[in-house]
């Protein structure tokens, strides 16, 4: 198995680039982030690949990352999400977006990918809530608030994410900016406070 790739670019195309490793050129396939971040035709680029076989085929697929292909590999343990649904889910949002997105349960992001429809996106963080935190520095305080149990929050966390809402931010966007509050000014600020540095948060 092929785990890292170390060469010149070659070539581009669509989908997929050449790498020359010492004369042999690989097809590695890359979502278009990655795609768009490599170096220009005749550079050196080094690739993490995670290597699939099957009987009519072995293809290679690449990263700038471990994360990202971490990410890729764990995609595809959803019901429904195969290699190309993976590497589109990518291209929108990078490994630490993608992380936030599913702490969050923000099916909405994950369905910004051209072909996932909200039930699929709803599948993903479904089923990879429990995982995300292990792929990225989360604020716990932003998984706790993305949460199903709303009485282990206290109710000035509440009122402040509330408010937020009402005043036309979305829920995730909301629950990230308290989250953030809650971490800088501690778990025992009031409504008031938490929802004029959540303020803060949301315009930068």
């Amino acid at each position: 198995m092929i785990g890292k790739l170390k060469g010149i670019i070659d070539s581009y195309a669509e989908d997929h680039v050449i790498l020359d490793v010492q004369g042999v050129g690989y097809v590695v396939q890359c979502s278009t982030r990655t795609l768009q971040k490599l170096p220009r035709t005749g550079e050196a680029a080094t690739l993490a690949i995670e290597t699939q076989v099957r009987e009519d085929a072995i293809r290679l697929f690449g990263f700038l990352s471990d994360a990202e292909r971490d990410w890729f590999r764990l995609l595809q343990s959803v019901q429904g999400v195969g290699a190309k649904v993976a590497l589109a889910i990518l291209g929108i949002l990078a490994p630490n977006e993608l992380t936030s997105a599913i702490a969050m349960q923000d099916k909405a992001a994950v369905a910004r990918t051209p072909g996932i429809g909200p039930k699929l996106a709803q599948r993903i963080v479904s089923e990879l809530k429990d995982k995300a935190p292990q792929f990225g520095s989360v604020d716990p305080n932003l998984v706790r608030l993305a949460g199903d149990d709303s009485t282990s929050v206290p109710k000035p966390v509440q009122d402040a994410i509330s408010a937020l809402v009402n005043l036309g931010y979305g829920r995730p966007q909301a629950s990230a900016a308290v989250a953030a509050s809650v971490s800088a000014l501690g778990e025992d600020a009031g409504t008031q406070a938490l929802i004029r540095r959540g303020l803060k948060e949301l315009s930068q």
